[in-house]
């Protein structure tokens, strides 16, 4: 699994109904629904580093495979996460969503599940 690098998003469905069940307010709906973000994951063999940058926010966290880690949202609110990684794709787990990441040919994909709505996000390396 090699994730390592910058990524374009450059397609996302279903995002706005996916922020809103998971409780973001409507101004970072709006906010994300008007940005596509460049992805920069760094990976140190079992310790990574996810930075997000839009034109006016950029947010960082770092984790470690098979540890509990929290994160900040783009409004403050601190989740709490566990990420693994099962044949390749990097899975997150909170109490709110879970996210499998992986790789498919030349493309990242991020499929997020918070209760009955999916939203995904498709990247290509910048």
């Amino acid at each position: 699994m090699d994730f390592t690098g910058t990524w374009k998003v450059y397609s996302e469905e279903n995002l706005g109904e996916f922020l809103k069940e998971i409780g973001a307010p409507e101004m970072v709906v709006k906010m994300r629904q008007d940005n596509k973000p460049v992805v920069v994951i760094e990976q140190n063999g079992k310790d990574f580093t996810h930075t997000i940058k839009f034109a006016m926010v950029t947010k960082s966290h770092s984790f470690t495979l098979g540890e509990e880690t929290e994160m900040t949202t783009l409004d403050g609110r601190k989740v709490k996460c566990t990420m693994t990684e099962e044949n390749g794709k990097l899975i997150a787990k909170s109490d709110k969503f879970t996210c499998v990441r992986e790789i498919q040919g030349d493309d990242m994909i991020e499929t997020f599940t918070a209760g009955s709505v999916t939203f995904i996000s498709k990247s290509k390396r910048a």
